[in-house]
């Protein structure tokens, strides 16, 4: 640029830049250029391994499903076998009012790729709830081959009561070896029913000694349940489970959530079931269905409640069964029949003995 006089003048520095200041011109920079995302740059092994362990520990079936709706990779890397695998319990929590095909098929899906809980609890509403036998007893047949306590327990019960089949179809020394397994891998009801069919004789040698002691670790194993699941400051509540026998009051041990499930499937279905004649367990946590009439034990003394197990039985007679099994006239005379207040609750007729 000139001027009269014949100097010649530089251009501003906004002159030369269009008007636009250093500050301008470093945006505009870093607007040009392409986005980062670090997200894409992590390998699949590390996010899977992160998406794993957020599935073994999942409170809800929603943990996972907000993880599927993410983004695009998490929902790839979320439905991997390794992640379905090892999903939690909670996780398959599913309940009988929201129950759907596109349920089932992810509860099958996690079990194909090798979950015990999913085995478990898939096996356990196609055997009772859907009423498929075959392929409930083999989804609990192949968790408990993989040691998965309440599936060997669950069987063992299917052999005590024949369920699924014929009275004459009952293997009980086949119930007592499941049992025994499932005691084995610490199962709280397990050992109560093995203790009881010690004492008994029912399926294996009569060992009273032996059976008292199965029944006093079931309920240690249970105090320990409760003590590591409640506050200290929480304990005293007025329900009472079989830690009565050990002078304390603490809440019941929380069953399998596929037993609320069963619990909430047979209440909505309750009057077909009634028109049937088939029963459900009087264990209110258990759910239980009868699979054929007069398949479950009945109390001898007043004949109106049935269990699926003597473990049932012992549980309910020390919550609620224990006052509502004879008239107060008949506790008061010392009835004949009537069980004593510090025994597991009456004995149970058995169908065909």
């Amino acid at each position: 640029m000139h001027t009269r006089s014949g100097l010649k003048l530089s251009k501003s520095p906004l002159a030369r830049h269009g008007g636009q200041t250093a500050g301008a011109r470093r945006k505009r920079v870093r607007a040009s250029k392409k986005a980062v995302d670090f997200f894409d740059g992590l390998p699949d092994d590390l996010v899977l391994l992160t998406v794993s362990k957020l599935s073994s520990t999942a409170s809800a079936p929603a943990d996972l499903v907000n993880l599927l709706l993410t983004c695009r990779r998490f929902n790839g890397l979320g439905t991997h076998p390794m992640v379905l695998s090892i999903i939690s319990a909670r996780g398959l929590s599913v309940r009988a009012s929201t129950w759907s095909e596109s349920a089932h098929r992810f509860l099958k899906r996690c079990a194909d790729a090798g979950s015990l809980e999913a085995c478990y609890t898939l096996g356990m509403i196609r055997f009772y709830c859907l009423e498929n036998r075959g392929s409930g007893a083999s989804l609990m047949a192949k968790a408990a081959m993989g040691s998965h306590s309440a599936a060997l327990y669950s069987l063992a019960v299917i052999q005590f009561n024949g369920s699924g089949g014929s009275k004459n179809e009952k293997d009980l020394r086949a119930g007592v070896a499941l049992c025994a397994r499932a005691a084995y891998f610490g199962h709280i009801d397990a050992l109560r029913e093995l203790g009881h069919c010690l004492q008994d004789g029912y399926g294996v040698k009569q060992n009273i000694g032996e059976g008292r002691r199965f029944l006093l670790l079931a309920n240690a194993r249970e105090l320990t349940s409760v003590l590591s699941n409640q506050k200290a400051g929480s304990l005293a509540v007025a329900a009472s489970s079989l830690l009565s026998d050990f002078g304390c009051t603490v809440p019941a041990v929380q069953g399998h959530d596929v037993n609320r499930f069963m619990v909430e499937w047979f209440e909505g279905k309750g009057e077909g079931r009634d028109r049937e004649g088939l029963m459900m367990c009087s264990h209110g946590a258990c759910g239980r269905p009868e699979t054929r009439r007069h398949e479950f034990r009945r109390c001898s003394v007043c004949g109106v409640v049935n269990y699926c197990s003597r473990a049932c039985q012992a549980m309910h007679w020390k919550i609620a069964h224990k006052l509502d099994c004879a008239t107060m006239e008949r506790w008061l005379d010392g009835g004949e029949g009537i069980p004593a207040a510090g025994e597991d609750g009456g004995d149970v007729n058995f169908e065909g003995q």
